[in-house]
């Protein structure tokens, strides 16, 4: 067999020449736009490609590549690439307006579709993303607690807001350069341990809020103990504390009524996106009615909180939010991407392992992860617990993932940060061309993976 071990450099010419027509929009998005790109995670040396169309599980690029993709909107298409079902519900209702300015009936039998699904969810309140999600959600909160300070757990991701970047990479007290210094003054950081959340609630009585992510940080990179959730739900309870779970990613992936209903908790308030909104851009705020009753108040009520939004609730989102919740309800749903993306991890760990490679894919519900680190024993998820939340975290800015993702693009597959998401239009003909793409892949980055 020929040696088909390249350098990094090596790679990034034979994607770059096999892609002119990506890179030409690349160069003309540069142009008029900061970094030529619309979001931070798209990034990429030299370029993620440019996507002309996308059906099911694939896409492909200007140039008339193929992938296979595990970004899937970012955790958003459970079902997939322009599912049949939301095409036609949101071109029925493009024909019948897009913005009326008024209230439509869609908007109520979205929230109807959350309620029967959501455990807890007594009213629904709708953003325009998962972040302004996360914002309202907060100033619910402090509202109703009269407390102004917010804890975060190192790690997890709520949005770009003031109140929650702080914490979310390493170092963890950074601030971005814009963010005011109130916002490190209101904002907590802690470890995802117990003994330091009840320390922080103990002794610091401003707390009125507290946020995390279900899945552990960035969606399950950085798990979550055992116990931990039902943990931090009884410490706040006993003091008052508003708990949040940001559900912007288990959210109707986890299970039907999302991580809730998987692990048996209940949050005072819950956040949305993604899913929920059937792929297109949209949030939703649902909770206790004691919480988000304030928001509904006559304008000039005393305690009424604030919330505009032109496109709170728009008839094409609430369309293909209603028409993807119809579906998602089935659990058949969570259990088949569950059962794919457990029987991807474990295909992916045999490449490591018989490979020798220092690394492992891990993950929970329909996600998976991969980490490398040569004290990871090749392809065994349990040896990641040598890794610190701190490094878990870094692994994905690390270059030889950088090397990896690019060697997976040019085998045909996408991956989101070093792991993805699966859908119900994965199917083994996908899940077995990305455990051969990752056996290639890791044979042209052979040197730079640890063994």
């Amino acid at each position: 067999m020929p040696d088909t071990r390249v350098s990094p450099q090596a790679l990034i010419e034979e994607y770059t020449r096999d892609r002119p027509r990506s890179r030409a929009a690349f160069e003309r998005a540069s142009r008029v736009l900061p970094g030529g790109l619309t979001h931070d995670v798209r990034a990429f040396t030299p370029f993620l490609p440019y996507i002309a169309r996308a059906a099911g599980a694939r896409k492909w690029d200007l140039d008339g590549h193929a992938y296979v993709d595990y970004a899937m909107g970012h955790g958003a298409l459970i079902l997939g690439h322009a599912h049949p079902a939301i095409v036609e519900a949101v071109a029925r209702q493009v024909a019948l307006g897009t913005h009326p300015g008024a209230n439509h009936l869609l908007e109520v039998e979205w929230a109807e579709r959350i309620r029967s699904l959501v455990p807890g969810a007594e009213l629904v309140r709708f953003t325009s993303s998962g972040t302004e999600a996360t914002l309202l959600a907060l100033r619910l909160a402090r509202a109703a607690t009269g407390r102004p300070k917010v804890a975060r757990f190192q790690g997890h991701f709520h949005g770009w807001h003031d109140a929650v970047v702080r914490g979310q990479s390493p170092p963890w007290d950074d601030l971005p350069p814009g963010v005011p210094p109130s916002a490190e003054r209101e904002t907590v950081v802690l470890p995802a341990d117990l003994a330091a959340a009840e320390r922080a609630l103990r002794d610091d009585p401003e707390i009125g809020v507290v946020i995390v992510e279900p899945s552990g940080a960035s969606w399950g990179t950085v798990p979550l103990a055992p116990g931990f959730l039902a943990g931090l739900r009884a410490l706040t309870a006993e003091r008052g504390v508003c708990l949040v779970l940001d559900e912007v990613i288990t959210g109707f992936r986890w299970a039907p009524g999302g991580a809730q209903q998987r692990y048996g908790i209940r949050a005072d308030l819950v956040t949305m996106a993604k899913i929920v909104a059937g792929g297109l851009p949209g949030g939703a705020v649902a909770g206790r009615r004691d919480l988000l009753e304030p928001v509904g108040l006559p304008g000039d009520a005393r305690g009424r909180v604030p919330h505009p939004g032109t496109f709170n609730a728009n008839p094409l989102t609430a369309a293909a939010g209603t028409a993807c919740l119809d579906l998602v309800a089935d659990p058949a749903v969570q259990r088949g991407c569950d059962r794919r993306a457990a029987d991807l991890r474990a295909g992916l760990n045999e490449v490591l392992r018989r490979r020798g490679i220092r690394g492992a894919a891990y993950g929970e519900s329909s996600t998976f992860h991969l980490a490398f680190d040569p004290r990871i024993a090749p392809g065994e998820p349990a040896s990641l617990a040598a890794l610190s939340a701190e490094e878990l975290k870094r692994e994905r800015r690390r270059p030889l993932q950088a090397a990896l993702s690019l060697a997976m693009l040019l085998e045909g597959v996408h991956l989101f940060t070093l792991g993805g998401f699966l859908s119900t239009a994965h199917g083994e003909a996908e899940l077995a061309q990305t455990v051969d793409a990752l056996d290639r892949a890791v044979e042209r980055c052979e040197g730079l993976l640890p063994r």
